[in-house]
């Protein structure tokens, strides 16, 4: 159990008095977990390190770290923040292990004593093309106004698609971009773009606040880490009205859920209104799930909502229902899908099983007929091919 006193005495911490030890473990730990492939470090104070790989907790050890070990490792960790923590009881942070990898960070007190979960950030900031996403995403690069979210449960790589799009803006066009993050993630480096990067309490005091303020410093491009509150969402869409891009993400499932929980937010009388800014502004959604490949790796399987005419009117006139049908309907001609054409695609490119596009369906009735009749039609593809195979042989003979 935590005892608060003791803590509060002790919470100015004295750098020259540690000795880094259970640094030198986390460093450890850390690099078993990319070694293996995983996400997210999971430390708890009682308990034994683990790791998720593939999207699943792993044990990496059989140690289990203690109580004054925990407190001395957010000491080594923390140093100047480790008052910040006392105070608050969770401290969001970068960390840096090397050249290569960087962790967000989030430290925190439970019943056992101290907690704190390492999200793996490569420096290197990965491609459209390597995260392998849809190539109708492109079309996100030349937008010069507008709102666009991507959106998912934690660690379903928004982040991570979202540093994509800027980097490629950044290698490609001359714009001034701005991110407000909590805590920043992936760090730019200046290409044919100016960006600035602030962090929520040591650059800014908060999302609302920052994203005002970047309004008067002459953006063409502004990331929001996430829209987290009412006050923030109405801003962003002020700021896209007014001729800026606006990127950033929301927790929510699909691209129909999407516009429900903006438009939610707002109280009623005001809800008219959002809605129609909202069918103005409003560029594209991307909605990510991951899932389990057959080599037992993971996958984003992304719905995609463009803003076309219909989609516009729907908005506009709280047809949200129909929404997920106009994104089935613009796949060929607009580059939009849904969840369950995304991962039919992957089934039927063989990144992924049956059962797994199943699980994850939205409609899994609807899913199934389409899985077996893209079987059906592969058998017979299958046999066609075989067929003129022989004959061949038999023209030869």
């Amino acid at each position: 159990m935590v005892n608060d006193r003791d803590l509060h005495q002790e919470k100015d911490v004295d750098v020259q008095q540690l000795d880094f030890k259970m640094l030198e473990k986390l460093k450890f730990y850390l690099k078993g977990l990319i070694k293996h492939g995983g996400s997210d470090l999971h430390i708890k104070s009682g308990s034994i390190f683990r790791g998720r790989i593939n999207g699943e907790m792993v044990p990496l050890s059989n140690e289990i770290l203690s109580h004054e070990d925990g407190i001395q490792l957010a000491k080594e960790v923390l140093r100047g923040r480790f008052a910040e923590l006392v105070d608050q009881k969770s401290v969001d942070f970068n960390f840096k292990l090397n050249e290569e990898y960087r962790f967000r960070g989030n430290m925190f007190f439970q019943t056992e004593g101290v907690s704190a979960v390492f999200r793996v950030i490569p420096v290197k900031i990965p491609s459209i093309d390597e995260l392998k996403l849809p190539p109708s995403i492109s079309k996100l690069i030349d937008l010069k106004r507008g709102l666009v979210l991507v959106t998912g449960p934690t660690g379903s790589g928004k982040s991570t698609t979202l540093a994509s799009i800027i980097d490629e803006v950044n290698r490609t066009s001359r714009k001034h971009i701005i991110t407000i993050e909590d805590p920043i993630e992936f760090v730019y480096q200046d290409k044919k773009s100016l960006i600035n990067q602030r962090a929520i309490g040591q650059d800014a005091l908060d999302f609302s606040t920052a994203l005002r303020a970047a309004l008067r410093e002459d953006p063409d491009i502004i990331l929001v880490g996430e829209m987290r509150d009412m006050e923030t969402i109405e801003t962003a869409m002020h700021a896209a009205e007014t001729g800026h891009l606006v990127l950033s993400t929301l927790h929510t499932v699909d691209a129909k859920d999407t516009i429900n929980r903006i438009i939610g937010m707002f109280p009623g009388n005001e809800q008219n209104k959002i809605r129609m800014s909202l069918a103005a502004t409003i560029q594209g959604v991307l909605s990510q799930r991951l899932v389990k490949t057959k080599d037992g790796k993971r996958a984003a399987a992304i719905e995609i909502l463009f803003r076309n005419a219909r989609i516009e009117s729907l908005i506009a006139d709280g047809r949200d229902s129909e929404i997920t049908d106009a994104i089935a309907e613009g796949k060929d001609i607009y580059g939009m899908q849904t969840f369950d054409q995304a991962l039919l695609d992957l089934y039927s490119r063989g990144v992924i099983d049956e059962d797994e596009a199943l699980v994850n369906a939205s409609n899994r009735g609807d899913l199934k007929m389409q899985i077996d009749n893209f079987n059906h039609k592969h058998q017979v593809e299958e046999r066609l091919e075989d067929s003129m195979i022989d004959l061949k042989v038999e023209e030869k003979v």
